[in-house]
């Protein structure tokens, strides 16, 4: 990519970025970023936080709509719109609350990043250009300097070197990370009929591989069941190619949410203030001997 390349992708992210969300690959997006949430589970202060909350636990349904709308209306409006720096204000306004360290803050904008192109290399009905990556990563840093994290790579490869480094440093089995894990498993499950759950449980963790298996305490899918998974969304993809391409944007934000029956307010989206802040646990893995735990 020359120079006037890169600087023409950073100046659209926004745009190339909606595009790929909503229009390109709106299933998948939403697909790929339900499975980065599993990827924070496994890090043990961010686990050990939402754990702390008790929100996925005690709401799971609100949790996930209301994180859902927040980053949607970032996306679908941009980072710089009106309602876009709303999103970004509230995101603060409830992260602000709590301690967090900034490279936990790094991981969490990382996984929004990676995950959907691995994703898509793995599921997409066609691979993203190097534009749309590249696209993909300025959004996403852009959004990271509006929440003022700190020493954001400005290399995607760099960026991939530290996503990386951070799991080989702190993903750990604790019995924080397991609950989250578990309950938001559980969630995505409830959306099926009660039949067809343990299905729906073992194609999650069929989707997810054998380190963030390990460190939530999950046990692997099935061979056949994750055979079959993959060669489902290949399929799929297969299929998709051969179909008319999307022309209207699929916007999240519009979908129904049954705690939002009237619609929403962003400045409302969230748990109410607690009486006392929830803190990070310290470093290292505080449940270090649940590393033999079995899934329940």
């Amino acid at each position: 990519m020359t120079p006037k390349q890169e600087a023409d992708t950073r100046r659209d992210c926004q745009t190339i970025a909606r595009r790929l969300a909503t229009i390109t690959f709106p299933w998948d997006t939403t697909r790929a970023l339900e499975l980065a949430l599993f990827r924070t589970f496994a890090a043990a202060r961010i686990g050990g936080l939402l754990h702390a909350s008790g929100e996925f636990e005690r709401r799971p349904q609100k949790r996930y709509d209301d994180t859902d709308l927040l980053v949607s209306e970032i996306i679908e409006n941009g980072c710089d719109s009106p309602r876009g720096a709303q999103a970004i204000a509230r995101i603060n306004v409830l992260h602000g609350r709590f301690r967090i360290a900034n490279e936990d803050f790094l991981y969490v904008l990382s996984s929004f990043v990676f995950e959907p192109i691995r994703w898509n290399a793995r599921f997409g009905w066609r691979l993203m250009t190097e534009t749309e990556t590249l696209a993909w990563f300025w959004f996403w840093r852009q959004v990271g300097e509006r929440m003022s994290i700190r020493d954001i790579p400005e290399d995607y490869e760099e960026f991939a070197r530290f996503s990386r480094q951070y799991e080989a440093d702190n993903f750990c089995c604790t019995a924080a990370s397991q609950s989250v894990a578990l309950a938001t498993r559980e969630l995505f499950a409830a959306w099926f009929p009660a039949l067809l759950r343990p299905l729906v449980r073992n194609s999650i963790h069929a989707l997810l591989d054998p380190p963030l298996l390990a460190a939530l305490a999950l046990r692997p899918a099935p061979p056949w069941l994750a055979w079959l998974a993959e060669a489902t969304l290949r399929t799929r993809a297969r299929l998709l190619r051969w179909l008319p391409k999307r022309r209207q944007a699929k916007l999240r934000t519009q979908v129904p949410r049954p705690d939002y029956p009237g619609g929403y307010q962003i400045e409302s989206l969230g748990p109410p203030p607690a009486a006392r802040a929830a803190e990070t646990p310290g470093p290292g893995c505080p449940f270090s001997g649940l590393n033999g735990a079995t899934e329940r």
